[in-house]
């Protein structure tokens, strides 16, 4: 009778596998479909917030050009 020992340096290789694995394949997917969708247009561009905040400086020049 033969039996299989997993150390524990195995047993967290295998399971740093599977999270790496899963990983991988959730960010490349990903990619995947936003390249598919954006072929297709189906892809809202989301407006930059912090582009476009407008700040009105008073201008106090023009004031002492009219005295």
């Amino acid at each position: 009778m033969h039996f299989l020992y997993f150390d524990p340096g195995l047993g967290a290789m295998i399971v740093q596998a599977v999270v790496a694995a899963a990983a991988g394949i959730l960010l490349f997917s990903k990619n995947v479909m936003y390249k598919v969708k954006s072929f297709f247009g189906l892809v809202k561009e989301e407006e930059d917030t912090y582009d476009s905040i407008d700040v009105e400086e008073e201008d106090t020049h023009t004031d002492d050009k009219k005295n």
